[in-house]
């Protein structure tokens, strides 16, 4: 702590962030314990997040995040989309593809930005806003494989006509960028994916999440 920062806050959000990281909750003591203050001080910052629905408790007294963080992510969503947009940008003039960004909004996967190329004479219509199953579609594939652990070389995922008939696709998750759980990849009108596609792919999801971090 430096003369120009909170104490209380920072507690706050240390308290948020030890609830994100459980799917369970914690309790009281288990707070006190982590964060080495007395429970007095917990029963106060729990009191005070509560005010703000960013943290609930339960009937038996378990802490876990509040739905009031839901509102605070959807504000992330254009930052994290102006700060993809380069890569997809590159990505779509490159390959010649529908470039997207797509994000776990639930137990969807939703797209938060998408780059058409400019040069070409036809290509996949695919809108930010568009939401499909984490199951199908490369999107989705992609990040269920990275959260199963199950994405091994070359790094990315392709699939075909599981969305759009004709349409195939490709994508690679984003690794190492805390609290977004996402991929970057791209859509095209062919029976298979060219082979390069796949490694440039896994280069834009690379660049995508440096410039998260």
């Amino acid at each position: 702590m430096t003369a120009e920062t909170s104490q209380t806050l920072d507690r706050g959000l240390r308290v948020l962030k030890l609830l994100a990281d459980t799917d369970h909750g914690l309790t009281v003591t288990e707070l006190s314990n982590r964060l080495g203050v007395n429970r007095t001080v917990v029963y106060r910052l729990l009191a005070t997040l509560e005010q703000h629905a960013l943290v609930r408790r339960d009937l038996g007294g378990r802490a876990r995040v509040g739905l009031g963080v839901l509102r605070l992510g959807r504000q992330v969503h254009p930052l994290v989309r102006e700060a993809a947009l380069p890569a997809l940008r590159s990505l779509a003039e490159d390959i010649g593809a529908t470039a997207h960004l797509t994000l776990v909004d639930g137990a969807e996967a939703l797209a938060v930005a998408v780059v058409e190329p400019t040069w070409t004479d036809y290509h996949v219509a695919y809108r930010a806003g568009f939401r499909h199953p984490l199951d199908r579609g490369a999107a989705g594939r992609a990040i269920l494989a990275a959260r199963q652990g199950g994405l091994t070389e070359p790094g990315y995922t392709l699939t075909h006509g599981e969305l759009e008939a004709g349409a195939s696709g490709a994508a690679a998750p984003l690794v190492g960028v805390t609290g977004v759980e996402g991929s970057v990849g791209v859509v095209m009108l062919a029976d298979a994916v060219p082979e390069r596609v796949g490694p440039r792919v896994v280069d834009a999801a690379r660049e995508v999440a440096d410039a998260l971090r």
